[in-house]
Order: structure tokens, then C-alpha cells, then sequence
């Protein structure tokens, strides 16, 4: 009776370790199956996140144009970094929310200004006793542009019906170019510019061996 039993038992764990075996053998078989499926599905799912949301492909053309090359002899002494938000918009009234068009840009820019030594001829320069006297050309503002890395279309709101205005952004930014260029001029950066280059001269002069350096109007 023992042994019959026994017997019994061994029949079982032989029984429930080929049963162990053949769920692990079906499992691994199912999941080289489905593997397959698997990387098919992620990479359909990578093809439709990329058409959806395309990388724009930016080829410059391999030939540049020199038009002009000119000596500068510019003196910059200051630099202002101006942020105008610019609100630009078409369409806008009763039927906005069909044919509108609106969008929001923060632009940053920067305006560079100074003194063009170029300009100064030698009748500006001239000595009595020991003092020099020096005339300076007016001012000028050399650079006044937007800085493309910093400046963004923060929002964009168009129509049901409305395909955008390929052109709105670029005239949002002319605008705002304009508009840094206006706010730093009534904050008096030509003055502060001469003011600089006069600072910066009268020490430049005076390591050259000049007593004392004047600066006319």
C-alpha cells in the first residue's frame, strides 16, 4: 500500500514538472511571438508622433554672396537688451473665432550704439598749450536687432476657417524691432553712448601723454 502510495506520488511530480515545463516552453514561445509586434507597434507609434509632429529639414544653399566689404572703426560703448510683447492679429470682430487670426510674440532685441571714428577728420583734433581739444561726431546707434534665440511666439489663436497669415509673425517682429529701437532712443542711449565714448577717450589720451583732454560741442 506504501508503495502504491509512493508511486502515486512520483507520478504527480513528474506530472506537475512537465506541466511546469510546458507553461514555461508556451510563455517563452509566446512572448518571441509577440516580441515582434511589439517593436512593429513602437515603431508605427514613432512614424505617427514624426508625421504629426515633423522635424523641419533646413538646407542653406552651398553658394554665398559677398556683396560688400568695408574697414570699420567703431567705437560701441553702450548696449542695451530691450523685451517688447508685440500683439498682432487679422480678422478680428464678429466672425474672429472663423477667419481670425492672433498671436502673441515676447521679443527680445538688442540695440548697440557709439561713436564712428571714422568721422573724425583732422581739423577735430587741436592743441592750445597743453590742453587737446577734441570734437567728437554725434552718436549713432550701429546695431538694432532681435535676438532670435531669445525672442518667441508665446501664443497663436486662428479661426475655424483659417489657415493663418504666413506673414503675420514676420511683420510682429518688424514691429517689435521698431519698437525696440524707439524704446531705447527715448531712454537717451545716445547720450549715455557719448558720454561712454568721452570717458573712454579722455583716459585713452591721457596714457598717451596729454595733461588734460577737452571735449567740444
Amino acid at each position: 500500500m506504501k508503495l502504491r502510495v509512493f508511486f502515486y506520488l512520483a507520478v504527480l511530480g513528474i506530472l506537475a514538472a512537465a506541466a511546469w515545463y510546458v507553461v514555461q516552453s508556451v510563455q517563452q514561445t509566446t512572448q518571441q511571438a509577440v516580441q515582434p509586434l511589439q517593436q512593429a507597434n513602437q515603431a508605427m507609434q514613432t512614424q505617427i508622433a514624426e508625421m504629426l509632429n515633423p522635424t523641419p529639414t533646413i538646407i542653406p544653399d552651398p553658394v554665398s554672396i559677398i556683396h560688400d566689404v568695408r574697414a570699420l572703426a567703431r567705437l560701441e560703448t553702450v548696449q542695451y537688451s530691450v523685451e517688447k510683447v508685440v500683439t498682432a492679429e487679422t480678422n478680428q470682430g464678429t466672425l474672429e473665432f472663423l477667419f481670425g487670426d492672433r498671436l502673441l510674440l515676447v521679443a527680445h532685441g538688442v540695440v548697440i550704439a557709439g561713436i564712428d571714428l571714422q568721422k573724425i577728420t583732422p581739423q577735430d583734433l587741436w592743441l592750445e598749450g597743453s590742453v587737446l581739444h577734441v570734437r567728437l561726431p554725434e552718436a549713432e546707434v550701429f546695431i538694432a536687432t532681435l535676438d532670435n534665440e531669445k525672442s518667441y511666439v508665446y501664443d497663436r489663436e486662428t479661426g475655424l476657417l483659417s489657415k493663418g497669415n504666413i506673414n503675420l509673425e514676420t511683420q510682429a517682429r518688424q514691429v517689435a524691432e521698431a519698437e525696440i529701437l524707439r524704446t531705447a532712443l527715448e531712454d537717451g542711449i545716445l547720450e549715455t553712448a557719448r558720454i561712454n565714448a568721452e570717458a573712454y577717450l579722455s583716459l585713452l589720451f591721457r596714457s598717451l601723454g596729454y595733461d588734460e583732454v577737452i571735449f567740444e560741442r
